[in-house]
């Protein structure tokens, strides 16, 4: 199995419950926007708890890039990250992931579940290829809300937030429910991205499907 040890070049937070950490770039270490890899921690008693990240950084870039969301009180992986600094090491798998783009729709993400869509837009807006996508980002408060300010300057209106457990200006609030997304959507006939916690995504599967959205024009994690 393809394993790779890299040091940690910045570990810092994004917000206040996810870390972004930057680590050196194997040569030859290739991905495509929304893959992901098992990620171990390399020290004693770590190195076999491999959990799944998601790259957010460019294909192109010389370094890696991870956006996690940390559960210190589950004592695991992430609460240990909270740990390291820089100049320790990771070790990094394999690439997977069938969350990339296939053409222009609607990004539906709740919580952690944006990740893979960070490296997606990353790359539609090196390339000037933003056009009519829309994401549609659900979360419990304001403060959850990662890369608000770059979603938005991507985005613009087609940046679209709303809160499950906190009611704010200019923000939706309550949970995705069909009577939400045909307020916001009158095509149905186009890619739908969905990525998020089991319920979430069952939910909104149905959802879609109940819309009439074919199940060839989802595009969700395997």
């Amino acid at each position: 199995m393809e394993k790779h040890i890299v040091k940690i070049n910045s570990i810092n937070y994004l917000s206040h419950d996810v870390l972004r950490i930057i680590t050196e770039k194997p040569d030859g270490y290739t991905f495509t926007p929304g893959q992901a890899t098992d990620v171990a921690i390399n020290k004693e008693g770590w190195m076999e708890e491999k959990r799944p990240f998601t790259f957010t950084n460019l294909p192109g870039d010389d370094h890696l890039e991870f956006n996690i969301k940390t559960y210190p009180e589950r004592m695991g992986v992430t609460s240990e990250l909270l740990q390291l600094k820089k100049n320790d090491e990771l070790i990094l798998h394999e690439v997977f992931g069938a969350i990339t783009y296939k053409g222009p729709g609607v990004f539906i993400a709740g919580g952690a579940g944006i990740t893979p869509f960070i490296a997606i837009f990353r790359q539609l807006k090196a390339q000037n290829q933003i056009g009519a996508n829309m994401l549609v980002f659900a979360n419990k408060t304001k403060a959850d809300i990662i890369l608000e300010e770059e979603f938005s300057d991507m985005l613009g209106k087609a940046f679209i937030n709303i809160l499950s457990k906190e009611q704010a200006r200019g923000y939706f609030h309550g949970y995705i429910n069909e009577e939400f997304l045909k307020s916001l959507i009158s095509d149905f006939n186009q890619k739908f991205y969905v990525c998020g916690p089991p319920p979430m995504m069952d939910a909104i599967l149905k959802q879609l499907a109940s819309l009439g959205v074919v199940e060839d024009a989802i595009i969700v994690e395997i």
